[in-house]
């Protein structure tokens, strides 16, 4: 077994493997050497000889972290021939991986698991991402009548119009939420597209106050044989007012919809600010269905956001990235390797929660691959719970 990265030649058998695997229904026929000129992912592939056997793409980009922008990885398209499957192809092909990933510049991988057993053999561990509310829209009753809501102007997307509102509501809400991916134009228009939209039934909204953007809404209406259901795909506000117009345009679909389910960042609770209607009638669940792997340790506690008197020490472990095995002494303006004694000994997985914003000191004691030992006040300033928003899909 050879483990080397995807060339151009390979592209049209990665695709085919990923189609397979994924259960995808495609026309199988010669590649588009444009989109194979084009494609910019970092492949990584397992061959038996000439055949591809297995792969990893890496999917370059840019997320927020603490309002700064790092350079990420998007796990996708990991997928093995089943004849092939449980010989360690996948795990070869990260062990090479994730090593190029830190010489790279990654600060951070993530990817969608399909198990998180699995992933935590590399090293990646799980971020509760976002919590989805399911409810009836007359939960939303109260919101039809409020004074703010009569100024707001309401329009519907199109193909072909112009994204920029879009864009500008997203960057102003992004930045404001942990692992949200730096959107261009051409990326914010991908989110609103649709094939054919009233078979695709996607639908997009922008809502305005004296021209100027307050939030955008993205639905998808998707069929029951009881009664339709609005599933919303993205929600982006930049203040109250943006929000709460959201919540009363989802009111006016009472005779549309038997339910709606709204997605909301991690550290924004529906249940919290919505407090007219029986909390009963709100079902909340918890995605978890998302990890992350720091790559590079010294860098991200660069990045994060510190107390101007900070001054702490963290031992880290790592399996996979040699240049993760380091004690490090963190100050606001400075991290440099140290040989004093650790406040905090973690493995690699540990840290991606609480560096991400994922979860808290009273957590991270609960864990069996955390030691604190001293300098608890000062970690307890450090490692505070943050808005996440995961906004990609790879």
């Amino acid at each position: 077994m050879t483990i080397r990265k995807i060339e151009d030649k390979d592209h049209f058998e990665a695709y085919k493997l990923a189609a397979y695997c994924f259960h995808q229904r495609i026309e199988v026929g010669e590649p588009d050497p444009q989109k194979i000129k084009e494609d910019t992912r970092q492949g990584w592939g397992a061959f038996d000889e000439e055949t591809l056997i297995a792969q990893i793409i890496n999917n370059p980009f840019n997320f927020y972290l603490d309002g700064k922008k790092i350079k990420t990885g998007g796990i996708g398209a990991v997928s093995t021939l089943p004849e092939y499957r449980d010989s360690g192809a996948i795990r070869q092909i990260f062990e090479k991986l994730i090593p190029q990933a830190y010489k790279d510049g990654e600060v951070i991988s993530t990817l969608y698991p399909f198990n998180h057993k699995f992933y935590r053999k590399f090293g990646y561990e799980v971020i509760p991402f976002r919590n989805e509310y399911t409810f009836s829209p007359d939960i939303l009753k109260d919101y039809q009548t409020t004074a703010e809501g009569s100024s707001i102007k309401i329009t519907r997307w199109k193909n072909g119009e112009k994204a920029d509102d879009y864009l500008e509501v997203y960057e102003s809400f992004a930045k404001t939420m942990n692992l949200s991916a730096v959107r261009t134009l051409e990326g914010m228009e991908k989110h609103l597209k649709y094939e054919k939209e009233f078979i695709d039934r996607k639908f997009s909204y922008l809502f305005t106050k004296d021209e100027k953007p307050l939030a955008y809404l993205i639905f998808t209406d998707v069929y029951n044989s009881e009664a339709a259901e609005l599933h919303v795909n993205e929600c982006a506000w930049t203040c109250r007012s943006g929000f709460n117009a959201i919540l009363n345009f989802l009111s006016r679909f009472t005779a549309d919809y038997g339910k709606i389910i709204l997605p909301l960042t991690k550290g924004i609770d529906l249940l919290k600010i919505i407090t007219s209607p029986n909390a009963y009638n709100i079902e909340k669940r918890t995605c978890q269905h998302f990890m992350l792997r720091v790559v590079n340790a010294q860098k991200l506690l660069e990045v994060i956001k510190k107390p101007a008197d900070c001054n702490f020490t963290i031992k880290i472990e790592d399996d996979l990235i040699k240049e993760n095995n380091i004690t490090l002494r963190v100050k606001s303006d400075s991290v440099t390797q140290t040989k004093d004694k650790p406040d905090i000994d973690l493995n690699i997985r540990a840290l991606s929660q609480l560096a991400s914003g994922c979860s808290n000191i009273d957590e991270a004691m609960l864990r069996n691959d955390i030691i604190i030992n001293s300098n608890e006040e000062m970690l307890r300033r450090v490692f505070t719970e943050k808005l996440i928003f995961v906004s990609e899909s790879f």
